[in-house]
């Protein structure tokens, strides 16, 4: 009797499910936003990128903070040239560069290079880790910003990560994620871990 109403329950699902999805026929290119104070933004991000390029799918990433340390996302992306361009363009944490003009070049520098990924039809996706944060400092204009992302060719994908996304740029988007921080081992006194966060 249980398994007799569990499998009228899942034909029920199935058959809604299959209704709801006959009316999404629609492709686009998504304009996705991974932001909140928890951990996994730019994490996801590169799971993205890595389910693009099995698909043979060319992904440019653009970091904007990062870029004064060596990461093993960097290492797994440079093994796919053809597929992968893995660009840290930023001087370190902001705290860390005690350079606002210097920041706002790199910052620059790094926009520069995302503008170039979205316009170039090569590049199926284009990730813009840790927008969020030079966006926050008023680094870029928001609204230049949001204006070159919604102008983007119709299929292209951009991804644009980290906290304290705009409310411009939120609007804009056509998925939006924010990840809450539950528990964090640095709060208990571990530091960043190689493998886990860089």
């Amino acid at each position: 009797m249980e398994d007799a109403a569990h499998n009228a329950r899942m034909k029920r699902i199935q058959t809604a499910r299959a209704k709801m999805m006959a009316g999404k026929m629609r492709e686009q290119g998504l304009l996705i936003v991974h932001t909140g104070p928890g951990k996994g933004k730019s994490s996801a991000a590169f799971g993205m990128a890595i389910r693009a390029i099995g698909h043979g799918m060319k992904v440019g990433i653009v970091q904007f903070v990062k870029g004064a340390m060596t990461t093993g996302e960097k290492l797994v992306f440079d093994a796919f040239p053809e597929l992968a361009e893995f660009k840290p363009m930023g001087d370190g944490f902001t705290w860390d560069t005690q350079d606002r003009a210097a920041d706002i070049a790199s910052a620059r520098r790094a926009w520069d290079e995302v503008r170039r990924m979205i316009a170039d039809p090569a590049y199926a996706m284009v990730i813009a880790d840790e927008l969020n944060i030079v966006l926050r400092y008023d680094y870029l204009p928001t609204d230049e910003v949001v204006a070159v992302l919604t102008a983007r060719p119709e299929m292209k994908h951009v991804v644009v990560t980290g906290r304290n996304a705009p409310e411009a740029l939120i609007a804009a988007a056509d998925l939006v994620t924010e990840m809450t921080m539950v528990k964090h081992p640095f709060r208990s006194g571990v530091k960043a871990q190689k493998g886990i966060e860089f």
